[in-house]
């Protein structure tokens, strides 16, 4: 065993033009979440618990795209999804859908532990919530101004928008004409801006057991009724016993590609060690798409790989070995 590692990720693709104040307040916030996980870790806490406890941070705070902040569908409303697993014996959580549940990555937890099923959705996961009793706040709750205004944005633009921080006064500053050559598309479909800020957490205790969680709004002016891949095991998230993995980006593609599974995959098929594995994956899965992902072994190591200008992230390990990142 190489000790406990921790990785976490705020959404791969971030505005170029980003202020400054705003790149600073995200990496305080990966770093608050490093140093929630790191205690959780040297009090022996196992993987699984610290993995939910860092991402119910992020669903917290409004700065990336889940829990409070979450991204609007078409109709202003929040759907939000998230999913957990556990390594050792590839336990699992999923949820689709909620609309009150405050921390859907406990509600995950929860499918895994206390129900007979792996997956929960809409109205049955909102009432499986309830029966076991976790918090429920008004969707108003999840709503910010600031995502408002970029479902106006959105809705000008007749397109879906990956989400990020756009701050109220550069709404009117970003393009909303006609797609060009350098956007990309979505099944065939244009997208105005690209910069998803889905949430990810990765850990390996010091007793080598692996876990992953992984939690969304999803997309800026999506449909409603959308899932995305975070929820689904072997796309946005997978855990087993020789790693932990959480994607971010474009749900489709890394549908497509099985992304998360696929890291586990090569490392226990092609005998390829957890960085060799992770470059395989977003260099030969993704096809055209744009994602990123951060891993973890049981080895005690990290890795992070990403297609996009740049991927909100942040590292930890237990020889001291701590990093925290927004740009390539």
């Amino acid at each position: 065993m190489g000790g406990w590692a921790i990785a976490v990720h705020g959404g791969a693709g971030v505005d170029p033009n980003l202020p400054q104040e705003r790149q600073e307040e995200a990496k305080k916030l990966l770093a608050r979440c490093l140093d929630l996980g790191i205690s959780a870790l040297r009090s022996n806490l196992p993987a699984i618990d610290v993995g939910e406890l860092v991402v119910r941070e992020l669903e917290t705070d409004p700065l990336f795209n889940s829990g409070r902040g979450s991204a609007l569908t078409e109709n202003g409303t929040v759907e939000m999804e998230a999913s957990i697993m556990d390594g050792p014996k590839r336990r699992c959580g999923a949820v689709s859908g909620l609309t009150t549940v405050k921390n859907p990555i406990s509600l995950a937890r929860l499918v895994m532990e206390k129900s007979p099923h792996s997956y929960l959705a809409f109205s049955g996961a909102e009432e499986f919530a309830r029966q076991q009793g976790v918090e429920t706040v008004d969707n108003g709750y999840f709503i910010t101004e600031e995502n408002l205004g970029m479902l106006k944005l959105a809705k000008e633009a007749n397109s879906i928008l990956f989400d990020y921080r756009i701050p109220a006064v550069g709404l009117e500053s970003c393009s909303v004409g006609p797609p060009d050559d350098n956007l990309l598309a979505m099944n065939g479909l244009p997208i105005s801006l690209y910069a998803p800020e889905t949430v990810g957490c990765v850990v390996v205790d010091s007793q080598g057991r692996c876990a992953a969680a992984t939690s969304t709004g999803g997309l800026m002016n999506k449909m409603a009724g959308r899932i995305g891949d975070s929820p689904l095991i072997g796309a946005g998230t997978y855990a087993c016993d020789l790693c932990g993995v959480s994607c971010t980006g474009e749900g489709e593609a890394i549908i497509r590609g099985t992304l998360a599974r696929d890291v586990a995959a090569v490392m226990e098929y092609k005998g390829l060690s957890l960085q060799e594995a992770v470059d395989f994956v977003v260099n030969e899965r993704l096809d055209e798409g744009r994602a990123g992902l951060i891993a973890v072994s049981r080895n005690g190591e990290v890795a992070c790989r990403f297609n996009t200008n740049a991927m909100f992230r942040g590292f930890a390990t237990e020889d001291g070995f701590t990093e925290v990142g927004i740009w390539d």
